[in-house]
């Protein structure tokens, strides 16, 4: 069974983006902040990285380039979801090492389909 961290300050987008994924037989974990996150992928590394960019302390950004550049979890594939939508923020978010960059609020099926292609890289 695959594994997603869902790195996500948003009750309401964490029970969404948990539905989403759970419905499609992943296993699910939730993390609050970029701090919280850290010490779940150190503890249990997950398959895929679901990381909102808007979060207390650091950003998504900030999260996802240190995450990208530590040779142990560089492979992990993450999934920017963000409100911040323009051409300029995927831009950007791409550039930090991010592997899909999808505008909230997420359509399902494409969510879905973004998870398990980068999954099955």
């Amino acid at each position: 069974m695959n594994t997603a961290l869902i790195v996500e300050d948003s009750l309401t987008e964490q029970q969404i983006l948990t539905e989403y994924l759970q419905d499609k037989g992943f296993r699910v974990s939730i993390a609050n902040s970029a701090e919280d996150a850290i010490a779940k992928i150190n503890s249990n590394q997950p398959d895929i990285i679901i990381l909102d960019v808007i979060l207390p302390g650091r950003s998504g950004f900030e999260m996802c380039r240190e995450v990208k550049s530590n040779p142990i979890t560089r492979q992990i594939p993450i999934v920017l979801c963000s409100t911040k939508g323009s051409d300029l923020d995927k831009f950007w978010g791409l550039k930090q090492g991010a592997d899909a960059y999808l505008s909230k609020p997420v359509i399902a099926d494409e969510f879905v389909h973004t998870v398990r292609q980068l999954i099955g890289k």
